[in-house]
C-alpha cells in the first residue's frame, strides 16, 4: 500500500499512536469504526492473533489470523512492538506496520488490552492511552450475552477478567465512560484533536520553519 505523505503544517512530524483498551463488551470495535469515519487521517492498527475466526471478523481487516507456530516465529524474529496472551490466545502489534503509518503522518489507533498497553508504554513512550469503561457491570454482562458468542463458563471468565482490567484504569491518560456510543466517540475524537495540538509535538515542524527562514 502506498501512503501519501501529509503536509507538515496539516499534521505534525509523526502521527499519534492512540492505545485504546476496554474489557470485552466495552464497545471498542464500534467506537473505532465511528472514529475512523469521522477522522480521515486515523488508521486502525491490525493486530496479529492466534484466536479463531468469528463470523463477524474479517482476516486482514479486523485481525491478521495466524497459527501459533507462525506467531511464535514472529516473536523470535522481534517483529512485534508488543505482544500478550489474552484469554489463552496470542495478540501482537507489528512494529513495521505501525511505524510505516506513523512515519507517513497518520494517527494510528490500537485496540489492545492492559498487558499490551503496559508493554506499549515501555516500547513507545509517546503513545496516548485511553481506557473505555462500561457504565456498570450489569450493562457489560448484557452486552456480552447479546453477542451470543460465548458459553456460560467463558462468559463468567470474561466478566471476572473485566473486573480485574477495570481496576487498572488509573494507568491510562484518559478514561471514557461508554454509556452512549455517540458521546463516547465524540469525547475520544476531542482527545485526539487536542493531542494533535500539544506544543511538544511541533518541535520538528518549527525547526524546519526556522531552517527555511520563514520566522
Amino acid at each position: 500500500m502506498i501512503l501519501e505523505k501529509k503536509n507538515d503544517m496539516e499534521h505534525v512530524n509523526q502521527g499519534i499512536c492512540i492505545i485504546l483498551s476496554a474489557p470485552s463488551g466495552g464497545g471498542k470495535t464500534s467506537i473505532i469504526r465511528e472514529l475512523m469515519s469521522r477522522l480521515p487521517i486515523l488508521k486502525h492498527s491490525i493486530s496479529y492473533t492466534t484466536r479463531s475466526v468469528r463470523s463477524d471478523k474479517e482476516d486482514g481487516k479486523d485481525y491478521h489470523f495466524v497459527t501459533e507456530d507462525t506467531f511464535r516465529k514472529m516473536v523470535e524474529n522481534g517483529e512485534f512492538l508488543e505482544w500478550a496472551v489474552v484469554h489463552g490466545k496470542f495478540y501482537g502489534t507489528s512494529k513495521h506496520d505501525l511505524m510505516v503509518l506513523l512515519d507517513n503522518g497518520y494517527d494510528v489507533i490500537l485496540d489492545i488490552d492492559i498487558q499490551g498497553s503496559r508493554n506499549m508504554r515501555k516500547a513507545f513512550q509517546k503513545g496516548v492511552h485511553i481506557f473505555v469503561m462500561p457504565p456498570s457491570m450489569e450493562v457489560l454482562e448484557n452486552r456480552l450475552r447479546s453477542r451470543g458468542s460465548e458459553n456460560e463458563e467463558d462468559l463468567k471468565k470474561r466478566l471476572e477478567n473485566a473486573r480485574n482490567e477495570m481496576v487498572a484504569y488509573w494507568e491510562y491518560d484518559y478514561v471514557v465512560i461508554n454509556s452512549n456510543l455517540e458521546s463516547a466517540v465524540e469525547t475520544i475524537k476531542s482527545i485526539v484533536i487536542a493531542e494533535r495540538a500539544r506544543a511538544d509535538r511541533f518541535e520538528t515542524v518549527f525547526k524546519r520553519i526556522f531552517e527555511k527562514g520563514d520566522i
